[in-house]
């Protein structure tokens, strides 16, 4: 009988070593693959991340790129549209998102979020000559968003009819076709593709009084801290030597990385 115990103890005892051990795996998960951190982002939203002569440029490739080579991984990026992005991480298609994804009440609910790396300034973009000016002048109005988008959220909440678009090319073309009105856009997206559009008959209207700069953070797993302590520490090294700095006035024109 005592014999009989001690079996069942000892096969107890290994279910729960067995449980115990893929809890800790999952919960000091680094990255999908050893050594190397696996970005999501879109790839055509310049000057974020976009692609020159074939390569991928842009200033959150290069943050993440420095990043990575603070925490000694390799970086390899993995290109999805902006309605995706949330789902590829979901679904573990990479470790982190670096796409200047604005931080808000509702993400972090479902996602962590490391050290910011940008403050975003929204422009309200239009033809030439509209007349669109404050948040209350949106009301009703045709806006090209991607819906799940901080823009594309804030224009909805104020009233605005959405054209859903997957990302800024596409709603550059409606504004300029005449089958939207607006879209509400990052200040310093509009200025690269306004430079490389310049005979497109549109402006940008500058929301400042109505809108605060957004926070923009790498954004990952709820279940993946150790990474995001890794990514913050590398973050906060890359604010004090001053890269961070360097790279936004390289892609910016001036220093979008503080308040």
């Amino acid at each position: 009988m005592k014999k009989h115990i001690f079996s069942t103890l000892i096969v107890f005892s290994s279910i729960i070593g067995l449980l115990a051990g893929s809890n800790f795996t999952e919960l000091h998960a680094d990255t999908i693959k050893k050594g190397t951190l696996t970005v999501g982002l879109e790839g055509t939203y310049a000057p974020f991340s976009y692609r020159e002569k074939g390569k991928l440029t842009g200033y959150e490739v290069d943050v993440a790129k420095a990043v990575a080579k603070e925490i000694n991984m390799k970086p390899k990026f993995v290109q999805t549209k902006w309605d995706s992005l949330l789902t590829g991480l979901d679904s573990n298609r990479y470790d982190v998102i670096f796409n200047n994804v604005g931080i808000t009440k509702e993400r972090k609910n479902r996602y962590l979020f490391a050290e910011p790396y940008l403050y975003s300034k929204t422009v309200l973009i239009q033809k030439q000559n509209g007349k669109l000016k404050t948040l209350k002048d949106i009301k009703g109005k045709k806006l090209a968003q991607s819906t799940s988008s901080n823009f594309g959220q804030m224009a909805k909440k104020n009233g605005a009819k959405i054209v859903a678009v997957p990302g800024m090319v596409e709603a550059m073309n409606l504004i300029d076709s005449g089958r939207a009105d607006a879209e509400l856009n990052d200040a310093g997206a509009f200025e690269l593709w306004h430079h490389k559009n310049p005979d497109v008959k549109v402006k940008a209207v500058k929301m400042d009084s109505e809108i605060p700069a957004v926070p923009a953070a790498p954004m990952l797993n709820k279940n993946n801290p150790k990474l995001q302590k890794q990514i913050n520490k590398a973050i906060k090294e890359l604010a004090k030597d001053g890269t961070l700095s360097k790279l936004s006035k390289q892609y910016f024109k001036t220093d979008l990385t503080k308040k």
